[in-house]
């Protein structure tokens, strides 16, 4: 009796609790005993009550069940590391290793393009006696790679004819012909354009001969130097340093340099705004045709990204014209997402399945590319030129594979359709940062400055050329103010925004506190050992 208090009945438990409790309407049931339309009312009233309550808790339960998330943003400012830049000649080497092959396929395009258009292009397209790269101490394997490999006459151009019912007219598409294994299942790779028909038809057999090349490549001996594709470098009024870019060679858009990749050096830090203290590059823009079906156009290809990131031009980046100053303004968003139940995000790429191929650090992109390269190994059998291998594959070759080809484009349409996995194995960065840029251009050298500029770079860089500003170009790249916009996910539901919310309803249908429900409980327990009292009585009476 000193822990539990007794009741005669279970009628007094239910008045004691009415008149002492602190849930607002509840000694209406006990004060309006003697009417009985009162205590309906009553009961039914504080029924509804209930009903109300908790199905506005289930609303608040299912909305942060879902996890639902809201932006925040907020301006930071404070001094910051200048991104990493990539610039590119358009200019890819002819390796001396596939030279023979090279000069095959462009005699192959000419008479494409001669049956198509009727165009005689071998003079004014083509040059064959462009200097090729040698690639130092593969003797062994040049000898053996040349005469093992044929281009094949399987996958000629073709013009189709296709009849629009709409308009009664007909429209012309070229492309050309790919099968699988069999010979049973055919589609064509066709193209409204011409001119993208025969870029792709020449990419295709050019990835083929590529092939041929070994994997790892060293061309840093070569004698292509900085100097001969930038003139000038300059950083927040100070000349670059060797160590400041690094060197690579992209298979479509060239001989490469990246400035800052690693981001590390106090050297790049960012202290002011303005077209002053940016990257100042005067850059060779010269075409010398290496292979100029890879691409159409003339100029530099520029790109801005993250430190110790991989630069994929073929998706991101702009191209800067010859004879033409181009100021470059960025201004950057940093992007924090929450990650865990309230979205797939990844730190650093560690909890994702697909095994990257890249050895920078993760972005969207280079987990798509690897998750592609390791479908495309499992079902077509060899890996796309484009992107890294995986160990043990080997890189594709209509002579050893002929039905690559048919796999491989199938498979890109599924990814581009997001038919593939790839997307939902591949989240993004929980943290990322974003560049937007704005461009300005002007002629430069301008007609009165040609003349000595021109003199001003052929005594310090040897620069020689005849042309009318068509093979130099010159671009800034600036931060246009060092406060950057920063985009935070968080909680629109947290778990004291909840308990608040069903404080809050409690109230609105009780007028209580979280004592009220401490009350509650404490009648179901007296219910609970009431019932348990009265049953071991009429045990006891029984077996009395």
């Amino acid at each position: 009796e000193g822990l539990i208090e007794f009741y005669d009945s279970f009628k007094d438990m239910f008045e004691f609790f009415c008149k002492n409790t602190t849930i607002h309407g509840t000694i209406r049931l006990v004060c309006s005993d003697s009417n009985r339309m009162k205590t309906a009312f009553w009961t039914l009233l504080l029924l509804a009550s209930f009903g109300m309550l908790y199905w506005q808790f289930a609303l608040m339960f299912s909305q942060y069940w879902a996890y639902p998330v809201v932006l925040t943003m907020s301006m930071r400012s404070e001094p910051k590391m200048f991104p990493a830049i990539t610039i590119c000649n358009l200019d890819p080497y002819r390796f001396e290793l596939v030279s023979e092959h090279l000069v095959q396929l462009d005699h192959m395009a000419e008479e494409s393009i001669a049956f198509l258009y009727g165009i005689n292009t071998s003079a004014s397209l083509f040059h064959m006696n462009e200097k090729n790269v040698h690639v130092k101490d593969l003797p062994s394997m040049g000898n053996l790679s040349r005469p093992s490999f044929r281009l094949s006459q399987n996958f000629a151009l073709l013009r189709m004819s296709d009849h629009n019912n709409r308009s009664g007219k007909k429209h012309s598409s070229v492309g050309f012909r790919l099968c699988n294994a069999t010979g049973g299942s055919c589609f064509y790779k066709t193209y409204s354009s011409g001119m993208d028909a025969i870029l792709e038809w020449y990419r295709f057999h050019y990835m083929n001969i590529m092939s041929q090349l070994p994997v790892i490549i060293n061309i840093s001996d070569h004698e292509e130097q900085i100097e001969d594709m930038v003139y000038s470098c300059q950083y927040d009024g100070e000349p670059c340093r060797p160590s400041d870019y690094v060197h690579f060679h992209h298979p479509v858009f060239g001989s490469c340099y990246t400035f800052n990749s690693k981001g590390t050096d106090p050297f790049w830090t960012a202290t002011k705004p303005g077209i002053p203290y940016g990257l100042s590059l005067i850059l060779r823009a010269e075409q010398k045709d290496h292979i100029p079906l890879l691409s159409t156009v003339a100029g530099v290809k520029v790109m801005i990204h993250n430190h110790n990131q991989t630069p994929f031009l073929e998706h991101e980046g702009f191209d800067i014209r010859p004879g033409i100053a181009t100021t470059i303004g960025i201004q950057q968003d940093e992007v924090n997402r929450l990650g865990g139940n309230y979205g797939k995000c990844t730190t650093n790429g560690n909890d994702v399945n697909v095994k990257l191929l890249y050895n920078n650090s993760y972005t969207l992109q280079a987990c798509l590319h690897s998750c592609f390269q390791h479908i495309m190994v499992r079902k077509c059998g060899c890996g796309y030129y484009y992107y890294p291998l995986p160990p043990g594959a080997e890189y594709c070759n209509y002579n050893k594979q002929p039905a690559w080809g048919h796999c491989f484009y199938q498979l890109y349409n599924r990814l581009r359709n997001h038919h593939l996995n790839c997307f939902d194995q591949c989240p993004k960065p929980c943290r990322e940062s974003l560049y937007k840029v704005s461009a300005g251009t002007a002629k430069w050298p301008s007609l009165k400055s040609q003349d000595w500029i021109r003199q001003a770079l052929r005594h310090q860089n040897g620069y020689n050329s005849t042309s009318n500003r068509n093979d130099i170009a010159k671009v800034t790249i600036f931060y246009q103010q060092l406060n950057y916009q920063s985009v935070n996910e968080s909680p629109l539901l947290s778990e004291n925004l909840l308990l608040s919310s069903m404080g809050s309803q409690w109230s609105l249908w009780f007028g209580s506190s979280v004592l009220s429900v401490v009350e509650m409980f404490e009648l179901l327990i007296d219910t609970l050992v009431l019932s348990l009292l009265f049953c071991y009585q009429r045990f006891r009476s029984k077996k009395t």
